[in-house]
């Protein structure tokens, strides 16, 4: 039986440009209907309901059509809020932009919202699915993670596995089904960490620790380097590191260096006016082409 509920959103929000300003769209549970504009993702809540769940844009609000019955409709719309970054205050980046002509365009489309995961959990294993690898195998192994430990819905969709999910088989089990490589150790030991209570991730959103002392706190756990910490900053809300990578770097020469290689510290100088907002100023100006011809 399919559920309807809508949900209000502020003036300054574009549903396209946070759909589509992170790779997330692309990583399951995630899907992205490019032709129609919407978005699934199958939710699942403390209780073990797992419920799939389709958001489309309707002018001013969001429209989730919910495909399952056994759900929790007060947190799943908290949780729609916070994928799609519905809080989040932009007016300073905003301010900050439209004083760079290169950058206006980000205010004038209600850009700069990036797509998360429901849970920092979630998007920490994400994040360590995509360093040192192609996208396409970062897509894969998320993809063999839903399918081989993700809690199945009545009609066959699969979540996000849990942490208990991950903890429950052992490190060859990423090696050789989720086909993780080095970060196999890495899955088990986090995984048994945040089930165990040991770590908690989530509360990484509310930590009133400084950035840096934050990234610290995060480098501790084990695949996690300077580029990781950083990207998942960003997805915290924190937005002072550049979370530069092989990708990134090669966008800025092509867009603001003719083409040649540079140092990191270019890069930093490029950016520095816009503070604690040069995460997500580097981000904007360097996928500004993603969304040619699709908007």
């Amino acid at each position: 039986m399919k559920q309807t509920v809508f949900l209000e959103t502020p003036v300054n929000f574009s549903f396209r440009h946070t759909v589509y300003a992170h790779g997330w769209c692309d990583l399951r549970p995630f899907n992205l209907d490019e032709k129609n504009w919407r978005l699934s993702y199958v939710f699942a809540d403390p209780a073990g309901a797992v419920s799939p769940a389709v958001i489309s844009d309707a002018g001013g609000k969001l429209k989730i059509e919910l495909l399952g019955t056994k759900v929790d409709k007060k947190k799943l719309l908290r949780d729609v809020r916070h994928i799609l970054r519905i809080d989040e205050p932009l007016d300073e980046f905003y301010d900050l932009t439209r004083g760079e002509e290169r950058l206006a365009w980000i205010a004038a489309a209600n850009a700069g919202r990036l797509l998360r995961s429901p849970t920092v959990f979630e998007d920490l294993v994400k994040t360590i699915c995509t360093t040192n690898c192609s996208w396409a195998l970062t897509k894969n192994m998320v993809a063999n993670l839903v399918e081989s430990l993700g809690e199945e819905s009545s009609g066959g969709d699969r979540a996000f596995p849990t942490p208990q999910a991950m903890a429950s088989v052992p490190a060859g089990f990423f090696r050789d089904e989720i086909r993780a490589g080095y970060r196999s150790p890495y899955f088990a030991e986090l995984a048994e960490s945040v089930a165990s209570g040991k770590l908690d991730p989530e509360e990484w959103l509310h930590s009133d620790l400084p950035t840096s002392e934050l990234k610290k706190e995060i480098k501790k756990v084990k695949g996690v380097g300077d580029y990781a910490a950083e990207n998942l900053l960003k997805l915290l809300g924190r937005y002072d590191g550049l979370a530069l990578d092989s990708w990134l770097r090669s966008q800025f020469y092509k867009k603001h260096n003719k083409e040649k290689t540079c140092s990191d510290k270019k890069i930093e100088k490029h950016y520095k006016k816009f503070g604690e907002w040069k995460g997500l100023a580097i981000w904007c100006d360097m996928t500004e082409r993603w969304f040619d011809g699709k908007l």
